[in-house]
């Protein structure tokens, strides 16, 4: 018996379903487009409680009085799933609010934090073409850290505490350093006191989103 080469396609069907919260910026009902933040939390927000979102910034900056000049998405992920696992299921997700809303897809911008760090990462390796910018927090990734240099033409921004027992810091300066070695746009702010709490004071810091505002894809 020898061996034949064969081929097996079949078209499969599956449902992408998750829940989310949505901000709308002031003035979006006067029209226009505007940019969008995808915000990917941690693993301990994970189930089907969206109120759990609201523990952290992004979300919790925006349960109140807020400017800030983004339509912000924050999908939930599944109590028995993980972020970077679900990347084609945020990018079906993704192609939806876009849409849905009104929504610059030159301006769009992903950020996360721990868990979402690490879904940032790798989000944006997958699709590197969907985003203007990335920013992802106390994050690493799965697997060869040279997967990152598909990222050489997305600018990123990276943040860290430098005493971080849950996710160490060499999780983002490795990457960060792939990134260099190939000319990517990438800068990272490692906080010297911060354990694995580096997320507050970034979403609480407006440079962050000026920073985002400051890129266009393609620009």
């Amino acid at each position: 018996m020898s061996q034949t080469a064969c081929r097996f396609e079949k078209p499969v069907t599956r449902v992408v379903a998750f829940d989310y919260l949505l901000y709308l910026p002031k003035g979006y009902e006067a029209g226009g487009s505007w940019p969008l933040i995808l915000f990917l939390h941690g693993a301990g927000e994970r189930g089907h409680d969206l109120t759990l979102l609201n523990k952290h910034p992004l979300p919790k900056l925006l349960m109140g009085e807020s400017d800030l000049p983004f339509v912000v998405v924050s999908p939930q992920c599944p109590e028995d799933n993980w972020w970077p696992m679900m990347v084609d299921d945020l990018a079906v997700l993704l192609d939806d609010v876009m849409t849905r809303y009104r929504i610059d897809p030159k301006r769009v911008y992903l950020t996360g934090l721990s868990m979402g760090g690490f879904g940032t990462w790798a989000l944006a390796c997958a699709h590197p073409e969907l985003f203007a910018a990335i920013a992802p927090i106390c994050g690493g990734i799965y697997g060869p850290t040279s997967a990152v240099q598909v990222l050489k033409d997305v600018p990123v921004w990276a943040f860290h505490g430098a005493l971080d027992p849950v996710v160490p810091v060499e999780s983002s300066e490795k990457l960060v350093d792939e990134l260099r070695q190939v000319g990517g746009d990438v800068r990272l702010t490692v906080y010297p006191d911060l354990e694995h709490d580096s997320w507050t004071v970034t979403y609480n810091n407006p440079e962050l989103y000026a920073w985002f505002l400051s890129h266009t894809k393609g620009g």
